[in-house]
């Protein structure tokens, strides 16, 4: 399934960010989304080490507390169009899912060693999801998991629905939105202001850096602080 992408260029510069940095980007070039489009909630990284990941939103829910109601043929079915979809279209891509379980939520894992290596040989970096991940120690190498807690079973875990919108912990993503993702969270990044992420980056890191110094300089103090507030230089 095709959608709207960016340069590899593009890609590449964003992977050189973390994401709380990328968020202060987006508040210079597309600050109607400061308060919305990036997770709000912590949740558990398997692997904080690992660098940012960035790549094109694969979506769908997941169930675990009862068995699907599908029949074992059309379930079949099912799980055969979601694994295609999955692997389709431009990439690379990222995988998020939420779990409908509600309060239940992480009830079951649909995510570990075996589905790790299924979705990073389809072309996933790594998943976003509310969900339960498990098998920690085995999951697909570079594979990178934020989730919302770990638990040791599948249960009656099963695909509910995919390519539609979800919601993890307050960030709404669609199908082809362009997510970047670390240890902090994950956040969307509107596809066409992605190409200045970078440079608003530079704008930010700039004018901390006045702030830092000065903090660290002896004989700190209000006066000097609020000298660097002041200063012309890449406010924002």
């Amino acid at each position: 399934m095709d959608h709207p992408v960016v340069s590899d260029a593009v890609l590449a510069e964003l992977a050189t960010l973390d994401t709380p940095t990328v968020c202060n980007a987006l508040e210079l070039v597309a600050p109607q989304r400061r308060g919305d489009g990036y997770t709000i909630k912590p949740m558990f990284c398997l692997r904080p080490a690992l660098a940012p990941i960035v790549g094109y939103a694969r979506t769908a829910t997941v169930g675990a507390v009862r068995p699907t109601t599908l029949s074992a043929t059309d379930y079949a079915a099912l799980n055969d169009a979601y694994y295609e979809y999955m692997g389709s279209g431009p990439g690379p891509t990222i995988t998020v899912i939420a779990d409908v379980d509600g309060e239940q939520r992480g009830y079951g894992a649909w995510w570990g060693e075996v589905n790790s290596n299924i979705h990073r040989g389809l072309g996933s970096l790594g998943v976003i999801t509310d969900g339960s991940i498990r098998d920690l120690p085995d999951i697909a190498e570079g594979f990178q998991m934020l989730a919302g807690s770990v638990g040791p079973s599948h249960a009656y875990v099963h695909v509910e629905a995919f390519n539609l919108e979800v919601d993890i912990f307050g960030m709404k993503v669609q199908h082809g939105d362009l997510i970047h993702a670390d240890q902090h969270g994950a956040v969307v990044i509107p596809l066409d202001v992605a190409d200045q992420v970078k440079a608003a980056a530079g704008k930010v890191a700039r004018r901390e850096a006045i702030i830092i110094k000065a903090a660290k300089t002896k004989g700190f103090n209000i006066d000097k602080l609020r000298a660097a507030f002041s200063s012309p230089d890449e406010m924002h």
